[in-house]
Formats: C-alpha cells, sequence, structure tokens
C-alpha cells in the first residue's frame, strides 16, 4: 500500500521508481561506456569504468547525476 502513495504523490515524474543502477545499465546498453563519456564529460565513463565505480560517484555528485539522468530521459522519448 506504502507504493501506492507514494506513486500518486509524484504522478509526473518520469524517474519515480527507476534506480539509478536501471538508469546506468540502460544507458551503458544504449551508447557504450566510449559513446556515454563522449556525451557526459565525467571520468567515471572515461578511465577504467565499471557500473559500480559510476554509481559511487554519481550517488556523491549531485550536478553529475543530473545530467546521466536527463540523458536517460531525452534517450527514452
Amino acid at each position: 500500500m506504502k507504493n501506492k502513495i507514494s506513486d500518486a504523490s509524484q504522478p509526473n515524474n518520469p524517474l519515480h521508481g527507476v534506480k539509478l543502477a536501471e538508469i546506468l545499465q540502460y544507458l551503458v546498453s544504449e551508447y557504450g561506456w566510449e559513446e556515454l563519456g563522449v556525451l557526459i564529460k565525467i571520468n567515471c565513463f572515461r578511465s577504467n569504468p565499471t557500473i559500480k565505480s559510476s554509481l559511487k560517484f554519481l550517488r556523491k555528485t549531485p550536478w553529475a547525476r543530473e545530467k546521466v539522468e536527463n540523458l536517460y530521459l531525452k534517450t527514452i522519448k
């Protein structure tokens, strides 16, 4: 029941309920690490990229996370 309440509180948020890990995995499968590093210029995508290290960086860095979320929203439309 808790999910129904939280879903109702954010009906217009397309990222609601989507985990950062899912977003990152989707973008890597769409673009690959190399192109992702070109689209979003952050070292965690350019130098020995892994899902784990990228998630750690993105969770600590709001501006980078916002760029990843915006690219995801553009990609799924």
